[in-house]
């Protein structure tokens, strides 16, 4: 499979939440960083990945990634996209990402998100944070020195 399919693939379970789906395109090792909180608060493995993803993105009413430009370099693909998040209180989000990933034998083994956490401060509920603060944290891995 074309580097390509695997991180369209990938991103295409993300927007549905099919989280099994998700699982499928992550190796074993694979790491997962969001950039703007660094690499003390990563995720690693299939199971922890999601559940850091749904940290975020399960308590939405609604959630959608948008296609952007796709450059890949061997085992390297840069994806700029974005998100729409909807919260059932009526606040709405748009979310412009860099995601960089690495691909080995169709997996994704590497997955770092650049976006701006203050962009998504201003749109989400004001509880956003808070809720942050009290969610699941049994996923973290500190990656620090293998990103």
């Amino acid at each position: 499979m074309p580097v390509d399919d695997t991180v369209l693939g990938l991103w295409k379970a993300l927007s549905r939440r099919d989280w099994d789906a998700v699982k499928t395109f992550l190796s074993a090792d694979c790491i997962y960083v969001d950039m703007p909180v660094g690499p003390t608060l990563a995720a690693r493995g299939p199971d922890d990945i999601v559940k850091r993803l749904k940290v975020g993105l399960e308590p939405l009413a609604g959630y959608e990634n948008h296609d952007g430009v796709l450059v890949s370099s061997g085992a390297d693909v840069m994806y700029e996209h974005s998100e729409t998040w909807r919260w059932s209180s009526g606040e709405t989000a748009l979310l412009r990402f860099v995601s960089v990933h690495r691909v080995d034998d169709a997996k994704v083994t590497l997955w770092k998100d650049y976006w701006d956490m203050g962009s998504m401060t201003v749109q989400a509920p004001p509880t956003w944070l808070e809720d942050l603060a009290t969610a699941d944290t049994s996923w973290i891995f500190d990656a620090t020195g293998l990103v």
